[in-house]
């Protein structure tokens, strides 16, 4: 139901600012629906499902944790879900700024078109680059608080109102790592707590699945017909080239990853795993899937509770493999279009600073926009050029998010098949 009602909301939109194009008033009218009907619904679905994720990663890390028993394991599986995110966000990266040099869309870009999109974007771009001032560190001492900040603040629960996930997940790490230190019938009835809150928050999530093909309709709808197909033809290569990268991950890397660390069907592992891709397509946030990937994991895939709420909830901040992709493919292409040429050891650092960059991305919709604008500065790029991109980014984020979804829940096959069996 959900698939159907994405591809109906899709072209509802598209016919819809068809036929409104011209027409100011009519124009005028849609806004108006869009804004009073079709928002408010696709809203009430999304928050009710941004509502759990805090409570649901602080509970179901947390207990996975402490249901290891012995704290050495925790090291075991931690290390080498941390090299699994590392290498396959290096490969996405590499893909995205590979298929972007070799074809080169950016090269003859229309300057008209360029400057239209520049104007039309300008004030969102600004916004965006806004969000990066207090990103950028001066001095070692500057640089070490930052880092500080980012993963175990003063105020935990400053950081938890800002959905800073990291300290979050940090937090719960050690609470849970605290908790295989206690007596054992203490310890137990706190997993037993974290376990039902857990338990709630996916029965929440239920509620909002009951929604979510009339919100998935209103979703995609209000794109589409505020968008059309206008700015697809203009960035249409461009578009392309990151729908091939995610693609080419989604399922050549992934099933080659199947299949040699956990001997799983891969066909059989991604259809099965379908509403997850369904969802995190329609949310464009790894934390807004999260529930959800949780549910299946566990109740479909096979993946022991332990691992799936350890692995997933670690991914969904973490392991950002669609991201990564996408970060690198922007740099290359609004280089081009700007006529900056980016040598081979600068195409390497932007690999880098993208794994990295990935990394801190908030699990949003349009989260990895701020920290892609510094990435773009290191390298010399104009940082205002993602002004360019903007008109379709809401398309890629969707695809760019399926990616990073899939590659935790991948990586959480792989630890549940081999590292929980050694």
């Amino acid at each position: 139901m959900i698939m159907f009602a994405l591809g109906l909301g899709a072209l509802a939109g598209i016919i819809v600012n068809i036929s409104v194009s011209g027409n100011v008033g009519a124009q005028a009218v849609l806004n108006t629906l869009i804004d009073t009907i079709a928002h408010p619904v696709g809203q009430i679905f999304l928050r009710l499902l941004f509502i759990v994720v805090v409570p649901l990663v602080f509970a179901s890390l947390a207990s996975g944790v402490a249901g290891l028993g012995d704290i050495s394991k925790l090291g075991k599986i931690g290390g080498r879900t941390l090299l699994f995110f590392l290498i396959t966000s290096a490969f996405a990266a590499t893909v995205g700024i590979t298929l972007l040099e070799v074809v080169r869309p950016g090269d003859g870009f229309d300057p008209a078109a360029r400057e239209i999109l520049m104007k039309s974007y300008a004030t969102q771009a600004s916004e965006i680059q806004s969000k990066t001032g207090t990103a950028v560190a001066t001095g070692v001492l500057g640089i070490v608080n930052q880092i500080l900040d980012m993963f175990i603040p003063r105020n935990i629960t400053k950081a938890i109102v800002n959905m800073e996930m990291i300290p979050l997940i940090v937090f719960s790490l050690l609470l849970g790592a605290a908790l295989t230190k206690i007596a054992d019938e203490k310890r137990e009835a706190m997993i037993k707590w974290l376990d039902s809150l857990s338990e709630a928050m996916i029965t929440i999530v239920g509620f909002a699945m009951k929604l979510a093909p009339i919100a998935v309709f209103c979703l995609i709808f209000s794109v589409t017909a505020r968008f059309g197909l206008d700015l697809l033809q203009k960035l249409g290569i461009y578009v392309f080239l990151i729908l091939l990268g995610y693609a080419i991950v989604l399922f050549l890397f992934y099933p080659i990853l199947l299949k040699i660390l956990t001997k799983r069907n891969p066909i059989e592992f991604l259809t099965k795993a379908s509403p997850i891709m369904v969802t995190a397509f329609s949310l464009s946030s790894s934390n807004g899937t999260l529930p959800t990937s949780i549910r299946i994991s566990e109740t479909v895939l096979g993946i022991r509770p332990k691992v799936a709420s350890f692995v997933l909830p670690l991914g969904a901040t973490m392991n950002m493999n669609g991201t990564a992709l996408f970060e690198g493919a922007v740099v290359l292409f609004i280089a081009q279009v700007f006529g900056v040429d980016l040598s081979i050891s600068q195409q390497i650092l932007v690999v880098m600073l993208c794994v990295i960059s990935s990394i801190g991305v908030a699990g949003v919709p349009g989260g990895s926009l701020p920290l892609l604008m510094i990435v773009m500065a290191q390298v010399g790029v104009p940082p205002d050029g993602i002004a360019i991109i903007l008109g379709v980014d809401r398309l890629l984020d969707m695809g760019r998010t399926v990616i990073n979804v899939m590659g935790d829940v991948v990586c959480s096959a792989y630890i549940n098949d081999s590292v929980m069996e050694s």
